[in-house]
């Protein structure tokens, strides 16, 4: 005699089906849409900043906002093909747009930054920090709605 196999872990719990029915639904609202592309075009625009602004002849500010706009460029792009399994990574987002933010002062410390380096990367930062907390926004939203 045979018995069904029942899902093992956490995986078959109701409480967890309910709250990938309700991600999959925030996912796809018109704000959650916006917020994955605007991510995504600011990691691209940080990737490509130091060819845009003409800072990649300090190689040291220019290597750490393409890294800095890869990582943010791909967690947009995640977010975008594979919301219900990017969402929960979405808080990574805001330590990444600090360090925009801070970057000019801690990389080009020994020979200083120039203006446009700074306004870019602060701008760039605090936008890329507000799409990170609406990102987390959305999933604070997401884990409070299952809860009631």
């Amino acid at each position: 005699m045979s018995y069904p196999q029942q899902p093992t872990g956490m995986t078959g719990h109701p409480e967890i089906a309910e709250m990938r029915e309700r991600l999959e639904r925030t996912a796809s609202t018109g704000r959650a849409i916006a917020l994955e592309g605007l991510i995504l075009l600011a990691g691209v625009y940080a990737a490509i900043s130091p060819w845009v602004v003409h800072f990649s002849a300090q190689p040291d500010i220019a290597v750490s906002n393409l890294i800095v706009g890869i990582a943010v460029g791909v967690i947009g792009l995640g977010l975008t093909l594979v919301p219900e399994r990017m969402f929960r990574l979405a808080w990574t987002i805001v330590p990444l747009g600090v360090w925009l933010l801070i970057s000019p002062w801690v990389v080009t410390a020994t020979h200083g930054a120039r203006a446009g380096i700074i306004w870019n990367n602060c701008w760039l930062g605090a936008v890329t920090i507000l799409l990170g907390l609406a990102a987390m926004g959305l999933t604070i939203g997401i884990t409070r709605g299952t809860r009631r």
